[in-house]
């Protein structure tokens, strides 16, 4: 018994009512939905387990294809997270620590990609960045630069789809950081600059960190942007969710095999996260 319900009790009149007990048991109107909820969420995963080819996993996972698939796709994430932290982060700091015209605006246009159809993404990529786009026309005209179908190309759409969650995730940090900090360095005589390199940074190190492991983990899983901008060619643009993609289609085990190793890749993510974002303080 609680201390509340102790003093209830203790000042209800003998052999008066007693106080009514809290219930604490889950309504069967909720515990249905939030079981077939679940159920909805883990069947696949469990039926990708059981379907999963495992005597000859070792052989279809060392396979040339795979190791070339999986490198590329390492690769490239990696780069498109790099591009992210270099752009993301000073982005993020203006929309949390500046106040201009169109900043809500701006924000929108930075989360737009969040919602996007990833294909509608590479569509307006090639459109942006292809040889007769209207910034690659340019690129290929004076620099010599074709981005649509290169390695290069799957960078750049990955950065497209994986940029935002890293922008929401540090200005989101930014946001909950005390800006008294940086405002005591400015008057000690350090330039905004300097404020954000020495204060601010080491302050939103945690929420940078898991901002640049959701994008990565979202460029490596992107699909639709870059098959659409990049193509599949394997050794060149052809990633591991693209080999997974074709080799449903003449080889359903490999398929099985090469999705294994995206979702213990992403497990990997969620429990590298899980005191960021899984449990609450």
């Amino acid at each position: 018994m609680t201390p509340p319900a102790k003093q209830a009790a203790a000042d209800a009149p003998e052999g008066g009512p007693r106080p009514a007990r809290v219930r604490t048991g889950v309504p069967l109107a909720l515990l249905v939905p939030a079981l077939l909820g679940l159920a909805f969420l883990l069947l696949p995963l469990v039926a990708l387990l059981v379907r999963a080819p495992w005597h000859t996993l070792p052989k279809q996972l060392t396979s040339p294809e795979v190791w070339q698939a999986l490198r590329l796709s390492l690769v490239c994430a990696t780069a498109a997270t790099a591009v992210s932290l270099v752009t993301g982060v000073p982005l993020a700091w203006l929309l949390a620590r500046t106040d201009f015209p169109g900043r809500g605006l701006v924000r929108a246009l930075v989360t737009l990609p969040l919602v996007l159809p990833p294909v509608v993404g590479g569509v307006a990529l090639l459109l942006a960045l292809g040889r007769n786009g209207v910034i690659g026309q340019w690129l290929d005209s004076w620099f010599g630069i074709t981005l649509p179908f290169t390695t290069a190309g799957v960078v750049v759409a990955e950065t497209f789809v994986a940029l935002p969650f890293l922008v929401i995730s540090v200005e989101g940090t930014l946001r909950a950081a005390d800006p008294r900090y940086e405002e005591a360095a400015t008057t000690l005589g350090a330039s905004r600059f300097t404020a954000f390199r020495r204060v601010t940074l080491p302050l939103i190190a945690p929420g940078i960190a898991a901002g640049a492991v959701l994008a990565w983990a979202r460029a490596l899983g992107e699909f639709g942007a870059t098959i659409t901008f990049a193509g599949n060619f394997p050794g060149r643009t052809q990633t591991m969710p693209l080999a997974v993609y074709l080799a449903l289609q003449s080889d359903p085990e490999a398929a099985v095999a090469l999705s294994l190793v995206l979702l213990a890749v992403s497990i990997a993510v969620l429990a590298g996260l899980r005191d960021r974002w899984m449990t609450a303080s």
